[in-house]
This record gives structure tokens, sequence and C-alpha cells, in this order.
């Protein structure tokens, strides 16, 4: 029958991806961490699956360069995982998601052939894609070893504002301003009214008439940083902003993004139990989502709360409870919320794959065609079906007590 194998990097993600659903082995990456070359003339780095990605970051920005991929777990989570998952984070509506910067791949197959995938120059399209393929497989088809990775060129100035709204709609009108008057800010993060009230209890000082936030980094040239912190603000103020704040140190915007990161955290703390989803929609319609999410929670009795990267329509629904009673209301708001992002023009994920919590609900955005394709792919790299099995294809539900 075979031994099952579950890659794991950092352990970090949200579907359940490097959960080991029909037992064998977990091999674990986290080992291989070096940050084996960072080309400062060419704009590439070579680094291992488990290497860390804030100490990545951070090494490249030392040299003058740039990795803008940047989940909120970045201190805690492995470019392996980044790649497994096709990583995303705020900065992605400007700079794209981990498969833009992965230029090529060390990858082990399970029936013990290594090969590697890609190339280490900024173009090329010699044969098919199958670094592209391998990225964003969520560990199905290939142990990673060697990833390539892309750099580009660290911008000379950051700018961070804060708005706050006293409605939703009001936001969403700020965000259709800046799009109109050809702003592109490296994130635009949003957080509704239940999170914000979430801050609050968490000890932020935010005006009790908010109902709406609306965190905005611009970067670049410095003149060219400024006529956009400049346009963006006017955006807000034409979408009656309640404030605006622009960060005027380092420090200040620190504080800023620290208290935006530290959210995922406070929500965690307000119930026993949460599920996030990660869901995204055109940006045109991500009104017409949340007025689901508050609908959908009302008629079903549940806590629900919403935030996340309105640039580019990405938007994390938390359902949180305590009594496991509930459980039943939880999953039939979270089947709601799948099938109107679907009918919105959506897709079932941004950033977290489907692992085997989504799993149960592929069908809902693909074709069976579609699916079945997929699975003919998984068996030409795993014939077996031994690596990872029970992810992205599996048929039971997996929502509960997390």
């Amino acid at each position: 029958a075979g031994v099952p194998v579950t890659p794991r990097a950092g352990g970090s993600g949200r579907t359940g991806g490097a959960v080991p659903a029909a037992g064998g082995i977990v091999l674990c990456t986290l080992g291989m961490s070096t940050l084996r070359d960072i080309d400062r003339r060419e704009g590439v780095a070579v680094v291992g699956p488990g290497t860390n990605l804030a100490t990545l970051q951070e090494a490249v920005e030392a040299e003058g360069w740039f990795y803008p991929p940047d989940p909120n777990s970045a201190a805690m989570c492995a470019i392996g995982g980044n790649v497994a998952e096709n990583a995303g984070g705020p900065r992605a509506f400007k700079y794209g998601v981990t498969r833009d910067y992965v230029l090529g791949l060390d990858a082990l197959l399970m029936g013990g052939r290594r090969i590697f995938a890609g190339r280490r120059t900024k173009k090329g399209v010699t044969g098919y894609d199958v670094a592209g393929l391998l990225v964003g497989s969520e560990g199905t088809l290939a142990v990673f070893g060697d990833i390539t990775l892309r750099l580009v060129p660290r911008p000379e100035q950051i700018m961070t504002l804060l708005a706050l709204f006293q409605r939703v709609d009001d936001a969403a009108v700020a965000v259709e301003h800046m799009t109109a008057a050809r702003v592109v800010p490296r994130c635009i993060e949003f957080l509704d009214a239940t999170t914000l009230e979430v801050m609050r209890e968490a000890g932020n000082s935010i005006d009790p008439n908010a109902r709406a936030l609306l965190l905005i980094e611009v970067d670049g040239a410095e003149s060219e940083c400024e006529l956009q912190a400049e346009r963006v603000a006017a955006s807000c103020e034409a979408a009656s902003a309640l404030d605006l704040l622009v960060a005027q140190s380092e420090g200040q915007r620190a504080r800023l993004w620290a208290a935006r990161r530290e959210m995922s955290f406070a929500v965690r703390r307000k119930a026993r139990h949460k599920v996030s989803e990660d869901v995204v929609v055109p940006r045109r319609r991500l009104g017409e989502l949340l007025r689901h999410v508050r609908e959908s929670a009302e008629r079903n009795q549940v806590i629900a709360l919403a935030y996340g990267h309105a640039g580019d329509g990405n938007l994390h629904v938390n359902f949180l409870w305590d009594d496991p009673a509930e459980e039943p209301k939880i999953e039939r708001a979270v089947e709601e919320l799948f099938r109107a992002t679907v009918a919105l023009g959506g897709t079932l994920s941004g950033e977290h794959g489907i692992g085997l919590v989504k799993a149960p609900y592929l069908h809902l955005e693909q074709s069976p065609d579609l699916i079945a394709v997929q699975r003919e792919l998984k068996t030409v790299f795993d014939p077996r079906g031994l690596l990872n099995p029970g992810k992205i294809f599996s048929g039971a539900r997996h929502h509960g007590p997390c």
C-alpha cells in the first residue's frame, strides 16, 4: 500500500495542508534553511525551503533588494510553505504573489527522481512551465529543495496612511476614487466594524464612530511617493473620511502595522473557536460580499467579522463560537459564504489554499472536468497517491474547533 508522506515547512498554514490526514511520515523541511546565494548583480536569491520569510526579507533588503510577498505569518512561515501555497499578503495588490517571484526550484518526486524546474534567468520559455505548476500545488506533487527567487529593487520611500469611515460603503468609494486617480498603493487593508470593536477591546484607541478602516501604503521614488500619498488622502476625503492619519516616522508606521498584524491573534482570543476563510471577489463587488456576510451572520445567529486586502478584493471572513453545539450553524454560514463568493464571480481562496478544510467545496467553483484533469496531473507526479493525500480533492468536511 505504501507509506503516505506529508511535507511540512513552518506549519503556519490555515487549511490543514501540513496535517498528516492519512498518517504516515511528516517530512519537515525546516532544517533546510540555508540562504545559499543573494546575487546583487542579477537580483536573484537561492534559498532552502526551510528559510524563514522575515529572515530572507531582511537579508535581501540589506543588499538593496526587495522580496515583496508578505503573509501575516512572515515571522514564523517558511519559503517552502509559501511556494506550496502560493502565498500573498497585503502587498500583492501592487507586487503580486509568490508565483510571480519563483524562477525555479529543485523538486523531489515520489518515484525518487530529482528535477530542477524553471530557470535562474529573469525570462525564459523553454518547455512547459513545470515550476509554475508546482507553485501552489500544496505539497501534493513534489517535495521542494532549493528555490530560486526573483528580487526587485528596494523602494526608496514608503508612506503609510490610515483612514476611518462611518460607513463601509464610504471606504469602498475611497478605494474606487484611488483607482480612478491611477494610484496603485502597495497595499490597501480593510477592517469592518466588528473587527474594529475587537481592536478597541485589545487596547487600540479608535474613534467610536468609525465602522470601517483603511490602512494604505504607497512606495516608490520620493517625489512619486508623495504625489501618490496626496492622491490617496484626497480620495479618502472625497469619500467622507472621519479622520486621516499619515505616519510621520518609521516608528509610527511600525506601530500601525504591528496593530494590524496583531489583529488575527486578538480575534482568536475573542472566542474558544475560530474559522478563518479567505475568499476573493472582483473589487467592485466587495461591498456586496460584505453585505452578505452581515446578513448571513444575522440569519444563522453567528459572530462574523471581516478584514482583508481591499485592493485585490481578498477578504478574510472569521466565524467565532464557544459552544460546540454551534458548529452546524458555522458550517452553514461557511458554505453560504463560498456560494455567495462564486456567484459574485470570485474564488474560494486567495492565499490560504484548499488543503484539507476547503476540499469539500472545490466543486462549487470548478467543473467536474477541470477537477478530473487536476487529478490526472496528480497521478503523473505521484502515481500511488502517497504524497500529502486528502488535500485539495478530499470529500469530507473538516471545519471544527480550532
